[in-house]
């Protein structure tokens, strides 16, 4: 679109604003009509472990993401003079799950407790067995029902429970609401009424552990909507909220809050039958939209929803990119005691390109970059550990091959279980920083899957993106399915590349494997004996 285009739409407030709350960063997103993207804005942030939860205080969450639409907006004053005053639509996105239980008067009753909490294995264990249907212990209602296990005494003050995307949400809008796939990761969905699953709502609330208390879920959980509803309007509290300038006016539509998933199925037009996407963070996650239910439950499997609610097989891993970023910080460290300075780019791309030339199986090298727990893989807690026999050729191709095959390897555990189950796919897409480096991430995670990825030049925009078309879709009225707006409207000309897999690196990766799985009593020995 050209500039004066593009000035055009600012000053009529037409643009459309996606937010997503990441693991390491609070992104800001504003998109033209043509969904290109105007102008961003980032603010890194870390979870911090306290009294041995994983938590973001809310100062962090509300000044991270002022200070994120603040450099958006400034970006927006720098390339094209203009303060922005008007958002035609906004939408908030974030890290799936957790729990955020709050009073009638809205104060937090508990720190936030994120998904990288590995402390609900009692309660996921005892509701996936009352419902017949996997619950990971990062669901919020896993994180509820081990607060009524543990008996902890804000439980029975509870008026309202959501995620982090529904808290922001409610507070720029008012509106106690959720996406319907962001609240497929706090309770089971029915894929038929679009809804809170009523049988396991029954199971739940008959619980006399549970009965004890004033509350039912139905009383206490968020609202559903579907992608393309609108869930109310950016407030005057809001708009301040969000711009400490005070230039931003009210009245931006809101589209319902979305978990990261969801937003990575958007940013990768991954939403119809028989397409899957991969995104790749600190934690990892693949999804797959289902045309049958799976034979049977798989506690490695989650079902969640696409954000127009159709039925999708999620693996997700707690654990993905962390220790590529720790060997790249120390890489860069090293450059700079010999007077080095390097960019991202230059850090990270010569970094991955000397994976192209590494051995295809790493020469024997072994990694769990695990910083937190990992339930597929059965670990409680997380530690780092790089291991490698006497005779390997320790290079930094080697090395960082080996990283990126273990920031995969518990995701294709759960893979080949959909695999076996006969789940097939007709494109996966994927997307997250780990694809910015033309080309290596792309095939080591196509070697991973035994199958074709694509990448798509969003891919580095990823879900702060797929939010602002979310938002998009939401003021557009366009009477289109989801799945027809993205294919008709949104990527009808969007630059791609697809990289068939490697017998070499396949070879590679399965021989990593092998080695991967045995030496997972090597990691847990790690856990149960470094102790903080």
């Amino acid at each position: 679109m050209e500039k004066t285009q593009i000035k055009a739409e600012i000053q009529a407030g037409t643009t459309a604003l996606g937010i997503e709350f990441g693991s390491t960063n609070i992104k800001a997103v504003l998109v033209a009509s043509d969904y290109s993207v105007i102008a961003t804005g980032s603010h890194g942030w870390e979870n911090q472990l306290e009294n041995g939860i994983w938590t973001y205080s809310l100062d962090a969450i509300w000044s991270g993401l002022q200070d994120a639409y603040s450099n958006l907006s400034g970006q927006i004053k720098d390339q094209y003079g203009l303060t922005l005053t008007k958002i035609g639509s906004l939408g908030i996105a974030a890290m799936m799950h957790g729990y955020m239980p709050f009073k009638a008067d809205g104060e937090l009753l508990v720190p936030f407790r994120t998904w990288r909490n590995a402390l609900t294995e009692e309660a996921a264990l005892q509701l996936t067995h009352l419902f017949n249907f996997n619950i990971p212990e990062r669901w919020s209602i896993a994180h509820l029902y081990q607060a009524v296990l543990n008996q902890e005494s804000h439980v029975k003050d509870i008026d309202y429970i959501t995620t982090l995307s529904g808290y922001v949400h409610w507070m720029l809008s008012g509106e106690k609401v959720l996406g319907i796939g962001d609240a497929s990761g706090m309770f089971p969905i029915d894929s038929l009424s679009h809804d809170y699953d009523q049988d396991m709502l029954d199971k739940f609330n008959g619980l006399k552990s549970v009965q004890q208390y004033h509350w039912t879920l139905p009383e206490i959980l968020p609202t559903i909507k579907l992608a393309g509803e609108t869930a109310g309007q950016l407030t005057a509290a809001g708009a301040k909220l969000l711009d400490v300038s005070g230039n931003l006016q009210a009245g931006a539509v809101m589209a319902p809050p979305e978990g990261d998933a969801g937003t990575g199925m958007v940013a990768t037009n991954s939403v119809k039958q028989r397409t899957g996407n991969v995104s790749a963070g600190t934690s990892v996650f693949a999804m797959i939209v289902l045309e049958k239910a799976l034979s049977k439950l798989h506690t490695s499997i989650d079902m969640v929803t696409t954000p127009d609610g159709s039925a999708v097989a999620m693996v997700h891993a707690n654990n993905s990119s962390s220790d590529i970023n720790a060997w790249a910080a120390l890489f860069n460290e090293f450059a700079n005691k010999i007077g080095v300075t390097l960019s991202p780019n230059e850090l990270y791309g010569t970094l991955f390109n000397s994976v192209l030339q590494a051995d295809p199986d790493t020469s024997g090298l072994l990694a769990y970059g695990y910083y937190s727990g990992e339930n597929i893989t059965g670990m409680s807690e997380g530690r780092p550990v790089l291991a490698r026999m006497p005779n390997s050729e320790f290079t930094i191709g080697n090395l960082m091959r080996t990283n990126l095959y273990s920031a995969f390897g518990a995701l294709k555990i759960g893979l080949d279980i959909l695999k076996a189950e006969n789940v097939a796919t007709d494109s996966i897409v994927a997307q997250g920083g780990i694809f910015k480096t033309p080309l290596v991430g792309q095939k080591m995670l196509a070697a991973a899957m035994e199958s074709p990825v694509t990448v798509m030049k969003t891919a580095s925009e990823g879900g702060p993106w797929g939010m602002a078309i979310l938002a998009e879709f939401a003021a557009s009225e366009s009477g289109l399915t989801l799945a027809d707006f993205l294919e008709q409207k949104v990527f009808m000309d969007q630059e791609r590349s697809t990289v068939a897999p490697d017998a070499r690196d396949v070879a590679g990766f399965n021989n990593f494997m092998v080695r991967y799985k045995a030496g997972l009593p090597i990691e847990a020995h790690a856990v149960a004996t470094l102790k903080y």
